[in-house]
């Protein structure tokens, strides 16, 4: 049997300033105050009896190499990040950073923001732009109906507003 799998299709790299604050700060944090912290109870741990038996040290070790592992992930993403600031030229159409409500077949209202892979956050309704629905949405304005193959089976949306205003985010 292979372990063979085929490569994940790769992500938008665009982010909003506010996201590319995020994980900058995040970035910071782990470099400045999280992985010192780790690395001295690490070596506390260290310090006592036989390592093979020392939870404290496996547990800590472990979660260095995690911070190890995002630090990592944050530092190569964030050069690889486009900041998206300014709204389209057609404020009037769905594209990257927009805030819309959609409401679906079953005539329910769903508020969204379209956003970089790396700031989606579902109890905002931040969606990412490589989603279906979000693909599916690009480009319709106010009155404008479209279907979007979503997990639960194909959905039709007809698009209620569309706005590049943060004041909306009410989340």
């Amino acid at each position: 049997m292979s372990r063979w799998r085929p490569a994940a299709a790769a992500s938008t790299a665009v982010i909003t300033a506010e996201g590319y604050r995020r994980l900058k700060d995040e970035l910071e944090l782990l470099w400045r105050a999280t992985r010192p912290e780790v690395v001295r109870a690490l070596a506390d741990a260290a310090a006592e009896d036989d390592r093979s038996e020392n939870a404290e040290y496996i547990y800590r070790k472990k979660q260095l190499g995690e911070i190890d592992r995002r630090i990592r992930y944050l530092s190569k993403r964030l050069q690889a990040l486009r900041i998206i600031e300014s709204a389209p030229t057609d404020p009037s159409a769905i594209y990257f950073g927009a805030w819309l409500r959609v409401e679906s077949d079953d005539g329910v209202a769903h508020d969204y923001r379209i956003v970089g892979p790396d700031e989606t956050d579902a109890a905002r309704g931040w969606i990412s732009i490589d989603s279906p629905l979000a693909r599916a949405a690009l480009g319709k304005r106010a009155d404008d109906e479209f279907e979007a193959d979503l997990p639960t089976g194909r959905t039709g949306f007809v698009v209620i507003r569309v706005s590049y205003d943060a004041s909306l985010d009410e989340r």
